[in-house]
């Protein structure tokens, strides 16, 4: 195991230790409520949400305690936009994170008030972190409220772009919100809660949205490339709904040369800040390979 991946592990199990603690037990009545919110959030995944808010938060000076809500919070949002993707309504998938979905797995009217209920609670634990002061309390509901309002939206013109040819600033306008809403939000809040100044904020913030688009456009080569099996959902199915991808524009080699390019910006990024900043640039190259 690499330093990155001990930082990833290390990582999970922190807000793991923490969403454990905030997501009511499925011995707590509505048990079914419960019990659903349990098994989408702890199906696994990479938790990379929360390792960007703990690296950057970590590359500011930020203790780990004063973060660990947040991400748990940006992971809880993360899990409410799966839920309700993963719907009969939305992109109709039955298999998430290698398991059945959570209205698969429960029925869709849970998974619904199960997205709900874990996106009302993010808001909470935030609201009620007494490691952190009542300013940055709410600069974070800001931030997060708006990077998931942005979510949102980018799910709609998704499903409007469906079966459409669209220009490359428009599905960069898609998964800028999409995708890269919450990522961006999720290293504005490590900068955040470590209180760095306003031009450093200003490279994280550039830095956040390019690996954002670093994301989906890997994201997009995965989809096209790899079985269901690796992917731990359903292949292809970006293809089956004739959704506007980076592979669907560019194809697959231009593709590949674009993440290389978005990568090198992202880390160019990095060089404005007088920070140690390795790991973040690790991070980045961590998404670029993953599709490999």
């Amino acid at each position: 195991m690499n330093e990155l991946e001990k930082f990833f592990a290390e990582c999970t199990k922190t807000v793991d230790a923490k969403l454990d603690a905030l997501i009511p037990s499925a011995d707590v009545e509505p048990k079914n409520l419960h019990a659903a919110m349990r098994w989408s959030v702890f199906a696994g995944g990479k938790r990379f949400r929360p390792a960007l808010v703990f690296a950057v938060g970590k590359a500011f000076g930020a203790a780990q305690e004063e973060l660990a809500r947040a991400a748990a919070a940006i992971e809880m949002i993360h899990t409410y936009s799966l839920i309700h993707d993963d719907l009969p309504a939305m992109d109709d998938d039955d298999l998430r994170r290698g398991r059945a979905t959570c209205h698969i797995k429960y029925n869709e009217a849970t998974a619904i008030l199960a997205g709900d209920r874990l996106q009302a609670l993010a808001f909470q634990a935030i609201a009620e972190d007494k490691t952190l002061t009542e300013i940055i309390r709410v600069k974070l509901i800001a931030e997060i409220a708006s990077a998931a309002a942005r979510m949102v939206d980018g799910q709609q013109l998704d499903l409007e772009a469906e079966g459409k040819e669209i220009a490359a600033h428009q599905l960069e306008n898609i998964h800028g919100k999409k995708t890269g809403a919450m990522i961006s939000a999720s290293a504005r809040a490590g900068a955040i809660v470590a209180g760095a100044g306003e031009d450093e904020l200003n490279a994280v913030t550039i830095y956040a949205e390019k690996l954002g688009l670093l994301f989906q456009i890997t994201d997009d080569l995965l989809d096209a490339t790899q079985t269901t099996e690796i992917l731990g959902k359903t292949a292809g199915k970006d293809q089956q709904a004739e959704k506007a991808t980076y592979v669907s524009l560019y194809g697959l080699d231009e593709a590949r040369k674009l993440a290389e390019n978005v990568y090198a910006e992202a880390c160019w990024e990095l060089d404005k800040i007088e920070r140690e900043t390795n790991l973040l640039c690790e991070i980045a190259d961590f998404i670029l390979h993953r599709h490999k």
